[in-house]
């Protein structure tokens, strides 16, 4: 007679066991999921924690559950300590990084920064690049061989008469972002300066995730014969990345795409012609000759 063959009856007792443990079959309560689920959450913040502390915070957030019950389920779950803990970067840790403060829709949070570069006479080439962090739109890409705050205002002036006046823009703290004039005049236009910590370029991350592609995509593959050449490199990547990539975090879909499906926000009204001369009057003052000469 083999194994498969001898009754539950008799195995029971041979073994001595009674019939009703050999049946018995655990009940799921209700909450178990849910718990579960915070369980996981929990160790995933919390990953030097061990089950004593997601028990007492689970208690915190008003689960009657004991910790015996709580041990089985670390158990269950294949939870444990690790051992050895590698070091990593905090996100935006500080007051103005891109976690704490988030945009929340089109024209809310625009970031700005440097890119650098040289032509193929090894003469310098500066990028500066404007973005919204909520569309992932380039809302401007302009190379010249240097920037002062004047040159600065001027671009960031013909972007608001087009795009509009954003709530907040982000930056590091360098001398171009910092300047008086460039603080008068985005003060004057009612937009809030968000400076991320000096040394933290992570806080400031869609600009430096924008930088990446731009020079994987383009700085690092083209080789710039003169200014005029790059000016018009950049023209036409800028609009590639706006209309034609996909962008990964949009769900594969271009950025202008995107921005188009949806509801434009409400009109800051009066801002930009409030921008726009208080831009006019900063250049003067900095640099009196920079918009005659530009014309």
């Amino acid at each position: 007679m083999g194994p498969d063959q001898i009754s539950e009856r008799r195995v029971c007792r041979v073994l001595e066991q009674p019939r009703g443990t050999q049946r018995y079959r655990a009940k799921v309560k209700d909450d178990e999921r849910t718990i579960i689920k915070r369980m996981h959450a929990l160790v995933r913040r919390h990953p030097r924690r061990g089950y004593r502390f997601v028990h007492a915070m689970l208690r915190d957030e008003g689960f009657h559950v004991n910790r015996k019950r709580i041990y089985r389920l670390w158990k269950k779950e294949g939870f444990k300590v690790p051992q050895k803990q590698r070091k990593k970067r905090s996100l935006g840790v500080g007051v103005n990084g891109i976690v704490r403060r988030r945009a929340q829709h089109k024209n809310d949070v625009w970031c700005w920064d440097f890119v650098h570069d040289r032509d193929e006479s090894g003469r310098p080439l500066k990028w500066l690049t404007i973005e919204d962090e909520f569309t992932r739109e380039s809302l401007a890409l302009e190379v010249e061989r240097s920037f002062k705050s004047c040159d600065v205002i001027e671009v960031l002036t013909q972007v608001m008469l087009i795009r509009g006046v954003p709530r907040h823009i982000r930056s590091d703290n360098g001398p171009e972002f910092i300047a008086r004039a460039l603080q008068n005049f985005l003060a004057s236009a009612g937009v809030e300066t968000l400076y991320i910590e000096p040394g933290a370029p992570w806080q400031n991350g869609y600009a430096e995730s924008f930088h990446s592609r731009l020079r994987d995509e383009l700085l690092a593959s083209e080789l710039f014969a003169d200014l005029r050449e790059a000016k018009a490199l950049s023209a036409w990547w800028r609009n590639e990345y706006n209309h034609r990539r996909p962008h990964s975090s949009l769900g594969y879909v271009a950025p202008a795409k995107f921005a188009a499906s949806l509801a434009e926000p409400p009109l800051r009204l009066g801002a930009a012609p409030l921008a726009c001369a208080t831009a006019q009057q900063a250049t003067d003052s900095v640099h009196p000759t920079l918009i005659t000469a530009g014309t």
